[in-house]
């Protein structure tokens, strides 16, 4: 009996320790093959960010032409916003000096008419 417990624990030795090798391959297999998909990801992603850096150089010159223009464009809106109020006080003095002259206009006329009145 005592042989037969002997090679029943050997049997059962070697079982467990195919089993275990087998378990580790297993994992190291797993592990492969995470860092191998792990590796594929990070370089599409690598990809992404060189095709993102790339299109943002491109766009580059585009913002500096857009951010030329728009400082022309406030200069001139500064410009003629100076010039809209140069021309709004013109108008306002102007204004008043039409309805001065009309006074005057109507001041002389109706001294004209008493001297025509004065004539008869």
């Amino acid at each position: 009996m005592s042989t037969i417990v002997v090679i029943a624990i050997i049997v059962a030795a070697v079982i467990i320790v195919i089993a275990v090798a087998l378990a580790v391959r297993r994992r190291a297999e797993e592990r492969r093959r995470e860092r191998e998909r792990l590796a594929h990801e990070a370089a599409g992603h690598r990809q992404e960010a060189d095709a993102h850096a790339s299109k943002a150089q491109e766009l580059r010159p585009e913002v500096e032409h857009h951010q030329r223009a728009a400082r022309q464009h406030e200069e001139a809106a500064e410009r003629h916003a100076r010039e809209a109020e140069q021309h709004a006080q013109e108008a306002t003095a102007r204004e008043e000096r039409i309805s001065r002259e009309g006074m005057a206009a109507t001041r002389h006329d109706e001294q004209a008419a008493r001297r025509e009145e004065e004539l008869r």
